[in-house]
């Protein structure tokens, strides 16, 4: 019988190693869990796909439905691993990648996202066929109010129907009350164009980040709570696609089902801004801009976007207070 002979011992020579060191391990790993959230991605995707080269904060925050310290803190977490830098310009502040860092950026969000890409582009390809069917609509609505409101320039009624249908679709879900919305927007904006500030009602624009919660709340108790005396406003910075659930119910309480279903989101613009005696900001912070106004004032309250249902109602209850105290100060006319 043949002898078996075992096989020779293989020896572990220990070869030059090319590794990272211990340091720059320990940084890449800082940075790689600095992008290991969604939210966080989304944000830079969206910084280094805009054509800009930079990102305003108002268009970041309109990537998912949170709170605008949500918001400050995934940026400001980008900010400290060295990622992104920021400037603040005026009352915006602006976002873009760091240059040393923009090859790599790219080749991550490109390695691991393709199917992302693929899925983002069917979508706006649907949204692009219902944009072109709604167009015609838009056109058909412009040309019907530049018939009615004939004390006005038609060319300026025209531009504010198309420019409210702009602001309003950025952020809305297209479905069949875009048009019936659109139209109120633009009647509301031409209204506010045209407003006397010396002789008319006092009016009050409250703003928040979403104009989904706190903004309309406040907003609706004032025209409850005056009995037509004074007239309330509200807009977002970036506003949600619908009101929050629990603050749509209470609308429906206060002022009932067809003036509630008037206070749907809306995008802020100078039209509001100056024809309002007082502005009011709820909770905005960098999100929302600072808007000049013959009075200005800022509301801390809590989020009914975070709040159970007897959480809004006691958020409901802290801004009637609020604007108790705020109808006690305006003037009458």
């Amino acid at each position: 019988m043949t002898p078996t002979i075992p096989a020779p011992e293989t020896v572990c020579t220990p070869s030059p190693t090319h590794a990272i060191g211990a340091e720059s391990a320990a940084a890449v790993a800082g940075t790689l869990k600095a992008l290991a959230d969604p939210l966080r991605l989304r944000m830079l995707s969206a910084i280094a796909t805009d054509p800009r080269g930079e990102s305003c904060v108002c268009d970041l925050a309109e990537l998912a439905d949170v709170t605008q310290p949500t918001v400050s803190h995934h940026l400001k977490v980008l900010k400290d691993t060295g990622i992104l830098t920021s400037e603040r310009r005026g009352t915006w502040v602006w976002y873009r990648i760091i240059q040393s860092r923009r090859g790599a950026v790219t080749a991550l969000l490109d390695a691991f996202a393709p199917s992302a890409v693929i899925e983002r582009a069917e979508d706006e390809a649907s949204r692009a066929e219902a944009l072109r069917t709604m167009d015609a609509r838009v056109t058909r609505l412009a040309d019907e109010l530049a018939d009615e409101l004939t004390d006005l320039n038609r060319d300026l009624v025209i531009a504010i129907v198309r420019e409210s249908y702009a602001g309003l679709v950025k952020s809305a879900k297209l479905t069949q009350h875009m048009i019936p919305l659109t139209e109120r927007f633009a009647r509301q904006r031409l209204q506010d164009l045209t407003r006397d500030r010396t002789t008319g009602t006092p009016q009050v624009l409250f703003v928040c980040v979403a104009n989904a919660g706190r903004s309309q709340l406040a907003a609706a108790l004032v025209n409850h709570m005056s009995n037509g005396t004074v007239i309330a406003r509200s807009a977002g910075s970036t506003p949600a696609t619908d009101i929050h659930p629990h603050v749509r119910s209470l609308l429906t309480e206060i002022a009932g089902e067809s003036d509630a279903l008037d206070t749907f989101p809306k995008p802020l613009t100078d039209d509001a801004v100056r024809a309002a005696d007082v502005v009011i900001t709820m909770g905005c912070g960098d999100v929302c801009p600072i808007i000049p106004g013959v009075r200005y004032e800022d509301w801390v309250v809590g989020d009914p976007a975070l709040a159970s249902a007897e959480g809004v109602a006691a958020i409901r209850d802290d801004i009637a207070a609020r604007v108790r105290t705020l109808l006690d100060t305006l003037p009458s006319r």
